[in-house]
């Protein structure tokens, strides 16, 4: 890859060895690094944290470099995605009041 590229991640944390993202920060070879996924995030993102000691080492090197941003899977919330979530589950809700078909719906089904 050519150096100080830029990686973007907001698929799956698993497809970023951090170990070796930090090696090419360090080295400039990434040149940014933007995360909105990360591996371990399940104890990380959903709750706030700022009042204690993060105890990942990894996560906390990787947000000590000034050309990385990681935003706790986050990438998905722009105005048109609310929108979008908001008119199917208004959508959804008024089906289901007038007894009408739910387009949306999960079976158990559709889980096995």
């Amino acid at each position: 890859m050519k150096k100080g590229v830029m990686i973007i991640n907001t698929s799956r944390g698993a497809l970023v060895d951090a170990g070796a993202v930090i090696e090419g920060l360090k080295s400039e070879q990434i040149g940014y690094l933007g995360l909105d996924v990360y591996e371990q995030e399940a104890d990380l993102f959903y709750e706030n944290l700022s009042e204690r000691i993060i105890q990942d080492d990894v996560l906390q090197r990787l947000v000590t470099f000034p050309n990385v941003i990681v935003s706790s899977h986050q990438a998905y919330f722009t105005d048109t995605a609310l929108q979008n979530i908001s008119s199917t589950t208004i959508a959804n809700l008024t089906a289901f009041e007038n007894g009408e078909a739910l387009v949306n719906e999960v079976t158990l089904a559709m889980l096995h």
